[in-house]
């Protein structure tokens, strides 16, 4: 058989070097008695229908180029619009202008249909921190964040102030044992939740590849801002959880899908920014639209993630209340970096990303918790539709993590915490409480959005150390 040329495997379709170098070693050692137009027919078939040819080991090396190069998705680049969607902002005067044009940034984008500013909103990377934004059949993963899930759980106690008096080191003996805190590892005895038997874990390599980690991490919390606290809370009059009004003690916890989340979200801003292109300020807002294969990969796993989270949560709260004998008599609960499919007020279908805001639908209970010294709110939304039913998910950072860093001394902050009545087990100076802006102005900032249906005051905090 004569040598196949370049221009010749080209022109079947054979378009670059490694598909050319495989073809014509394949050709020379198995199929050298092959004549020019048998060659040329067996090639232009791998081509035409590569999964014909997989399983055969002589041509699957060939087939899988292909293959791959079917499923490769393409690019599209997109144009940014020349007005801003819709924008309420509210407590603006509380909100840093960076944040504010991070916001209608992401609005000008060309799915971009309305957007809301909490009070707590600061800058972070693609969505500001405290951001919500709907847009149409697409999910953005910097919309929704690194930490896919991150919620708040809060368990409403059958015992009082009493309790913590009597038993003070038990509590902080329970919460050292039950529960871990740092970016690996997870906690010493072997935790189960059902969410770990879901076969969606099954769905994509990806999460197939997760699942030992998800297996390993369960039932422990992140670093950063993340905590699990026992306070005291006072719960108000005609409360939406049908309790008698008055003063409980209460299992406060903030952490989200640990590396299962995380994973997911580095994967597919990488696939999203790979085919969705955008001028490069808004680079970082790219989308997956949700009638592609990846799109409805994103969402299945983002919702995986979010079960996960929740799961952590559960273990949490029942391995501590069990260790201290206690029993729970109400849990609210809710994701603030997530993305729901929603409806807008003119009734047009949307998907609602809410990167640090916790979801507030008339009559829904959420939690928006201060600092470690200072207290957090149990709350019941009004359902406003310019906050596309949304409402803070916490004070808001006022302070980078380095000025944080460098605002107190560690003795500085131990008298504060001591003088607030809080102990704290870990933590560090990036997390004090002179880092966040002022609870009380930020839920006076939330008249529109929620009613307040009691406080929640920490007493013993647990954090990461880093």
């Amino acid at each position: 058989m004569g040598n196949l040329k370049t221009k010749e495997l080209t022109q079947i379709g054979y378009a670059d070097n490694k598909q050319r170098s495989l073809a014509v070693n394949m050709i020379a050692k198995h199929f050298k008695h092959y004549s020019k137009a048998e060659v040329i027919s067996l090639l232009t078939g791998i081509r035409q229908q590569p999964d014909a040819y997989l399983s055969n080991e002589l041509t699957g090396k060939i087939a899988e180029t292909f293959i791959s190069k079917t499923n490769e998705p393409v690019a599209t680049s997109y144009e940014l619009k020349a007005q801003h969607a819709s924008l309420t902002i509210f407590g603006e005067e509380h909100i840093e202008a960076s944040a504010i044009k991070q916001m209608k940034l992401a609005l000008t984008l060309p799915v971009s249909l309305q957007g809301a500013l909490m009070p707590d909103a600061h800058s972070g990377y693609g969505l500001p921190i405290g951001g919500v934004i709907a847009v149409k059949n697409a999910v953005i993963p910097y919309g929704v964040g690194m930490d896919i899930g991150c919620r708040m759980a809060l368990s409403i106690i059958d015992a009082d102030e009493r309790f913590f008096k009597r038993y003070a080191h038990r509590i902080k003996q329970a919460i050292n044992d039950h529960t871990h805190f740092g970016i690996d590892g997870g906690l010493s005895t072997t935790q189960y939740h059902e969410v770990l038997d879901s076969p969606v874990f099954n769905e994509t390599p990806l999460l197939q590849k997760l699942h030992g980690k998800a297996v390993k991490q369960l039932g422990s919390s992140g670093s950063g801002n993340h905590f699990v606290e026992f306070g005291l809370i006072e719960l108000y009059e005609d409360n939406k959880l049908h309790l008698p009004s008055g003063e409980y003690m209460a299992l406060l916890s903030h952490s989200g899908s640990r590396g299962l989340g995380a994973n997911i979200a580095r994967h597919y801003t990488q696939i999203a920014m790979d085919t969705c292109k955008l001028p490069r300020e808004a680079q970082p807002l790219a989308w997956l639209d949700l009638d592609t294969e990846p799109g409805q990969e994103y969402w299945l796993s983002m919702n995986l993630a979010g079960e996960y989270a929740k799961a952590c949560h559960d273990r949490i709260h029942i391995n501590l209340l069990k260790a201290l004998g206690l029993k729970s008599l109400a849990k609210v609960e809710n994701h603030h970096n997530f993305a729901w499919k929603d409806r807008l007020a003119d009734g047009a279908e949307a998907i609602i990303h809410r990167k640090g805001a916790t979801p507030a639908h008339t009559g829904e209970l959420g939690i928006i918790p201060g600092s470690m010294a200072t207290p957090a709110y149990l709350v019941l939304g009004k359902g406003n539709d310019d906050a596309l039913n949304s409402a803070s998910h916490g004070a808001g950072r006022a302070m980078s993590r380095k000025e944080a860093r460098e605002s107190i001394t560690g003795s500085a902050m131990k008298k504060l915490l001591t003088d607030t009545g809080v102990t704290l087990i870990g933590g560090s100076l990036e997390e004090n409480p002179s880092a966040y802006k002022d609870i009380e102005t930020v839920i006076t900032a939330h008249q529109q959005l929620i009613e307040v249906q009691g406080k929640f005051y920490p007493r013993i905090v647990r954090m990461d150390k880093e």
